[in-house]
Formats: C-alpha cells, sequence, structure tokens
C-alpha cells in the first residue's frame, strides 16, 4: 500500500472511533437523572463546569492565535495552521470529555439507585470514561493525518522532502512537514499545559478549602451539600481529571508518533549521507511505522472497552476494569507484531539500528506496553489500601501530624525506585535493539492503548462525583454503600493513571530530546549532544532549578486559591439557617471564585514552559537548551512520582480510617484528624505539582524541537 493509502486507512478507523464515542455520549444522555434534587445538584455542577472552560479557552484561544501568527512570520509558513489544528483537537477532546462526565456522574448515582447492583453501576461510569480515553486517541490520530494530508495535497509533498522553508519574515532550511508535525505537537502542548495548571488550581483549592470547612472546622460529613465549596469541588474533579488529564495524555500520544517520525526522518537522512544503501520503501514505512502501531492500539481499545460495554459485569469492580486493560494491551502486542513483520521483513534496517531485523521495533514497543502495565502495578501497590504502605501510614496516624508527614514522604520517595528502573532498563534495551528509532518506538508502545488506560482513569472522578450526588442528595445507605465502593476503587484506577501519565512523560521526553539533537543537527551529521561541553552540564543544573520552581509556585498558587475560598466558605455558613440545612448556600459565588482564581494564576506557569527553551536557545544555543532538557527531566521524574505517590498514599489513608478499618480510629477520631492533614498536603502534590510537571518537560520538549533550526541560526553566544 501506498503512504497515502495508509493515511486513508487509519484515517477511517479514527472515524469508526468517533461514531462509536458519539453513540456511547448519546446513550449516557438518554439515561435518566434520577430524583429532582439529583438532577438539580447535576445540573449546577455541569453549568459550572462548562462556563469554566468557555472562560479558560477564552484566554487559550488568544494565545493559539498569537504562537500561530508567530509561527507562520517567522518559522514556515504553514506551521501556524498545523499548530492551530493540535490546539483544535486538544481542546475537542477536553471538551467532549468534560460534558460526558458531567453526563455520567449523575447517572452513575441514579443506577446506583435504581439497579442496586455493582455491575450495572460500574458500565454506566465505565461508559462514560470511555469517551473521553477513545476521544483522546481517535482525535489525536484524526489530527496528524490531516495534518500529513494537508502537507501532501496542499502544500510540498512527501515526509522526506527537505527544502527551503520560507516564513514571511525569515527563510530557514528545513523539512516543512517535520515542522509541521513539530507544531501540532505544541498546539496540544499549549492547551494541556493551561488545563492542568488551571484545572488542577480550581480543583485542589475547592478540595482543600472544603475539607478545612468540613472536616476541620464545622465536623460535617464529606460532600455535604451544606458546604458551599463542596459544589465547586464536585467541578474540579471533571476539570483535572477530565479535561487535565484527556490533554496531558493526548500531548503525550502525539508526542511520542511525532518524534518517531522525526527520528525516522533524521536517521534515513544521516544514512543517505553516509552513503549507506537503505530502500526508499523501507525509509517510507519506518515513517510509517508510528502511525500504523497506534492504529494498532486504537483496535485493541476499541475491542477491549467495547467488551466491557456489552458484557455482563460481576461485582469486582477492579476486576472488570483490568480485564478491559489486559485485553487492550494484549490486542495492542499482537497487531503490532503483524505490522512490524509485515512492514519490515523485506529490508535492511540496519541503518537503523535494528539488531533483530523486523522484530526489534516490535520488541521495544512490548518493552513500553509491559512499562505501562507494570508502572501501574507499583503505583497502585504504593497507593492502595489493600496494601502495606498506605496501611502502615493509616496506622501511624494515630502518632499524629508530624509522623503522618514523614511517613507519607518515605512512602513517596521508596516508590520512585521501581518505576524509573523499569523506565530506564527499558529504554535501554530498547536503544540496544533498535537505537533511537527503538527507543521512541518503546515510548510510542506505552502510549499505544492510551484510550483503554484513559478511559479507567477517567472512571475514578465519575465515581467520585457519583459519590458525592449520593450524599449530598442523601440517598439510600445501600446506595451510597455501592458508591463508595466504586468511589474507592476510581481512587486506585486515578493513582494508577497519574503513574501512567509520569511514566509515559518520561518515554515522550527522552524520544522528544532524542528528536530535537536530530533537529538541530546539520543535515546528514550524526546527531551529539556532548555531555563534556560546559553548556550542556550548566543547563542541566539550571534545568534541574526550574523544576524545583514552578512547583513551588504551583503549591503557592493553590494555598493561596485555598485559602480565600475557605475563608468565604466560613462567611456563607455563618449566614442563619444554611448549617440548619434550611437556606442553601450561595454555590455560584464560589464556583465564580474558583474559577477566577485559577485562570488569574495559569498564566506564568504556563507561560514558563513555552519561554524558557526559547530566552535559552537564543542566548546560549542549541547545546544549553539540550542540557536544559535533559537536567529538567532527570529531575522532574522522580519529582513527580513522589508527588504522586505520597499523595495517594495520604489520601487513601485517609479513606482507610474513614471505612472504620483502624479498630477504635473511625471519623473525628484525633488519627482521622491527623489523616486529614496528610491528605490536605497530599491534595496539593498529586492534583497540582505531580501532574503539571509531566507537561512542563513535555512541553519545553516540544518547543525546542519546534524552534531548533531558528535556535541553530540566530543564538548570540555560540557553544
Amino acid at each position: 500500500m501506498s503512504t497515502v493509502s495508509v493515511w486513508l486507512v487509519v484515517l477511517c478507523l479514527t472515524v469508526v472511533a468517533m461514531v462509536y464515542i458519539f453513540w456511547n455520549y448519546s446513550r449516557i444522555k438518554q439515561m435518566p437523572e434520577g430524583t429532582a434534587e439529583m438532577s438539580e445538584l447535576a445540573g449546577i455542577i455541569r453549568s459550572g463546569a462548562e462556563t469554566f472552560l468557555k472562560t479558560e479557552f477564552k484566554y487559550i484561544g488568544i494565545v493559539l492565535c498569537v504562537v500561530a501568527v508567530i509561527f507562520c512570520m517567522v518559522i514556515e509558513k504553514t506551521s501556524g495552521i498545523s499548530f492551530l489544528i493540535g490546539g483544535l483537537m486538544s481542546s475537542i477532546v477536553c471538551i467532549l470529555g468534560m460534558k460526558s462526565a458531567t453526563y455520567a456522574n449523575v447517572r452513575t448515582s441514579n443506577k446506583a439507585r435504581e439497579s442496586l447492583s455493582i455491575g450495572e453501576t460500574v458500565k454506566v461510569a465505565l461508559c462514560g470514561g470511555s469517551i473521553s480515553g477513545l476521544a483522546v486517541q481517535a482525535f489525536g490520530m484524526f489530527g496528524i493525518i490531516l495534518v500529513l494530508l494537508l502537507g501532501e495535497f496542499c502544500f510540498d509533498g512527501g515526509v522526506s522532502h527537505v527544502a527551503e522553508s520560507r516564513g514571511i519574515l525569515v527563510n530557514l532550511v528545513c523539512n516543512p512537514t517535520m515542522m509541521r508535525i513539530s507544531t501540532y505537537s505544541l498546539g496540544c502542548s499549549i492547551v494541556a499545559m493551561f488545563n492542568r495548571v488551571a484545572g488542577g488550581n480550581y480543583t485542589k483549592a475547592a478540595d482543600i478549602s472544603s475539607d478545612i470547612l468540613g472536616k476541620l472546622r464545622h465536623d460535617l460529613p464529606e460532600d455535604d451539600s451544606r458546604i458551599p465549596n463542596t459544589i465547586a469541588d464536585f467541578i474540579g474533579d471533571n476539570v483535572n481529571d477530565i479535561a487535565g488529564n484527556c490533554s496531558d495524555l493526548l500531548e503525550s500520544f502525539v508526542a511520542t508518533m511525532s518524534a518517531t517520525i522525526m527520528i525516522a526522518v533524521t536517521l534515513y537522512q544521516v544514512a543517505v549521507h553516509k552513503g549507506l544503501e537503505i530502500a526508499e520503501q523501507a525509509f517510507t514505512n519506518a515513517s510509517l511505522f508510528p502511525i500504523v502501531l497506534a492504529a494498532c492500539g486504537l483496535i485493541g481499545c476499541l475491542i477491549g472497552l467495547g467488551i466491557a460495554n456489552f458484557k455482563k459485569m460481576g461485582d469486582d469492580p477492579s476486576r472488570e476494569l483490568d480485564l478491559s486493560t489486559w485485553i487492550s494491551a494484549g490486542v495492542t502486542v499482537v497487531l503490532g507484531g503483524i505490522a512490524s513483520y509485515i512492514m519490515f521483513k523485506d529490508y535492511d534496517m540496519s541503518a537503523y539500528g535494528f539488531k533483530l531485523g523486523w522484530a526489534s521495533p516490535w520488541i521495544s514497543s512490548v518493552l513500553g506496553i509491559v512499562s505501562g502495565v507494570a508502572i501501574g502495578i507499583i503505583t497502585e501497590y504504593y497507593t492502595a489500601t489493600d496494601h502495606k504502605p498506605t496501611r502502615e501510614l493509616a496506622e501511624i496516624c494515630t502518632e499524629g501530624e508530624a509522623f503522618v508527614v514523614t511517613k507519607g514522604d518515605a512512602i513517596g520517595s521508596r516508590s520512585c525506585l521501581l518505576p524509573i528502573l523499569l523506565i530506564g532498563v527499558s529504554l535501554l534495551i530498547s536503544g540496544i535493539l533498535g537505537g533511537t528509532y527503538g527507543v521512541a518506538v518503546s515510548a510510542l508502545g506505552m502510549l499505544a492503548f492510551v484510550g483503554a488506560t484513559v478511559s479507567i482513569d477517567a472512571f475514578g472522578p465519575i465515581a467520585d462525583n457519583a459519590g458525592g450526588l449520593a450524599e449530598a442528595c442523601h440517598l439510600a445507605p445501600e446506595v451510597r454503600a455501592i458508591t463508595d465502593k466504586l468511589d474507592a476503587v476510581g481512587n486506585t484506577t486515578a493513582a494508577i493513571g497519574k503513574g501512567f501519565a509520569i511514566g509515559s512523560a518520561a518515554f515522550a521526553t527522552v524520544s522528544l530530546i532524542t528528536a530535537y539533537v536530530g533537529q538541530y543537527t546539520e543535515i546528514g551529521a550524526d546527531p551529539v549532544l556532548n555531555f563534556a561541553s560546559f553548556a550542556v552540564i550548566s543547563g542541566g543544573i539550571i534545568g534541574g532549578a526550574l523544576v524545583e520552581y514552578f512547583s513551588a509556585v504551583l503549591t503557592d498558587n493553590t494555598i493561596d486559591s485555598a485559602k480565600l475560598m475557605a475563608d468565604e466558605g466560613d462567611k456563607q455558613m455563618s449566614v442563619p439557617g444554611v448549617l440548619e440545612g434550611k437556606v442553601k448556600p450561595d454555590y455560584n459565588k464560589m464556583i465564580a471564585m474558583a474559577a477566577r482564581e485559577a485562570i488569574r494564576k495559569m498564566v506564568v506557569p504556563s507561560i514558563l514552559a513555552l519561554v524558557i527553551p526559547v530566552v535559552g536557545g537564543i542566548l546560549f544555543g542549541v547545546q544549553f537548551v539540550g542540557g536544559l532538557l535533559v537536567g529538567a527531566t532527570i529531575v522532574a521524574i522522580p519529582r513527580a512520582i513522589f508527588m504522586g505517590n505520597s499523595g495517594g498514599a495520604f489520601d487513601n489513608a485517609k479513606k482507610y480510617i474513614e471505612s472504620g478499618m483502624l479498630e477504635g480510629h473511625g471519623k473525628g477520631s484525633a488519627a482521622h484528624k491527623a489523616s486529614v492533614t496528610g491528605d490536605t498536603i497530599g491534595d496539593t502534590r498529586k492534583d497540582v505539582v505531580g501532574v503539571a510537571l509531566d507537561i512542563f518537560i513535555k512541553m519545553m520538549s516540544t518547543v525546542a524541537n519546534t524552534l531548533a533550526p531558528i535556535i541553530r541560526s540566530i543564538s548570540i553566544f555560540r557553544f
């Protein structure tokens, strides 16, 4: 098949996935919402989430348009179009995921109320989550195929084409197709960064302030509707854990596909320059394989999630969710092996570093897939209430807050070693078997079935919202028991999702750094980042420090917002009749405050990731920026894992005590109050800093890839 034929086949597959997505969306909307009170609260949550997104996207739209114009002016005349396509795909996924989740949450509660069946309730929540997950994969692939087809038919033709690419103001020697792929990825990155920073501030400021008011100041149940911050907290679950996570994983998925294609082109140019024989079709297949592997993963996700959607589910939610993941991963492995055999069996791929012929890229992809699943298992061990670390943390809550924080920190630090060891070994073996191309394919393998992983992750906030609505609307205890079980499973899936996001960010960033070195290297020369250079070393040191600074800015912003919201909540709860349940607090005022603070404080951290590589590159050159990226990545990966896992352990230790599992220390006890302190600390770690660090390193690497030709040409001090 020709290149264009493969693109069109994959395009048709994404359209099929989109049809399935919208069919599920329609099914969710047609389900009943339940009682009048459930419908009213769900409407408030939905309206607040939509208002936040509309306000946020006004600012994002302005940034996207300004940056797109700059790209057309100074980089490549069509790169602004692909940049906007990336921003559009990411925005669509966010909006679709948010809307589906805010419809699915109340319908999950109502299904528990009507059926009193865990299996039937799980199906509703997973159906809502699958809309988010499949949208990430389908729209991410749809966008990159669209960019490639536009280049083929509207601009300059094939992937390997090298031209004097003309911006309106600047002429650059670059591959215009690669530039469009890079800017498409950057468009996804910018939306992801704004969503994660704003969404994290929104949800955790609301959550922390709600916990302070309910559990520490007024001794009220969690999710009590008398606390005005509660509804903002419900909205925040969707803003960050749905919209933010969708854009985060879409950006990783797109970045790894883009990096793999760019590396394929660079290696081909090096081989040609050295006079090595490599068939044109072999190069074409190397460029196509990332898209074909992603298509294999999409088929796996459709099968895995489709089976879960239609089969009768049992009473063990974890087993049903795990089954979907295993089926999706298994199908991806099998189809990926078939694709690798067909595409590479007839060609000598030694110029690409393939040590085992056609099997090299397949084994690399399997290493990525296994790493993704294994990181999830490791994360579950360190954060779930079924395992020793979280139970030990709950038990030490009886000794007071200082012991809780210290033990939680130790769990977070201990949890870093195995995932990083796994990432390092997988990348090392992939590099040995398939060179830099193998490293990139390994990263893509981990994300090839991203539709399933995001679907399972999105199950968490939907179940959390469902449980909150069940309590806020005073549903029967047996209903609450079902939603509590789903909420506990959802907390674990959310923690696993964060671990997967961190692992995928590590793989994606390594691929992007590798691609960046190829982007700035002269055509045909061997890509090299010289670690003996003082420019690289100084860049690495500064990059590591920037990660710490970025973390501090996010933490300060969230705590400031939480304090303002807690004080406002206290004022509202002091109004006569509110605590008695006779007068409703002003939910809309609290929602508006959360949105205003989140949007106001998202600008500086988001712009940092965009500006740092530009300023560093213009001043000190491409080698300095390479060091900057490596240093930031080395510091950010363990930092993000520490933040995510310690935060998850704090959260579940609190829930362990609240569920009555710690004998003699239930809700309201000193141990419970100590666990609430730990949970409050963990909230900012896992849902603000940890998840935003993923995007910080990916976005810097994507910016560097996009601007490498300019940095190479105009840097003031060249080392």
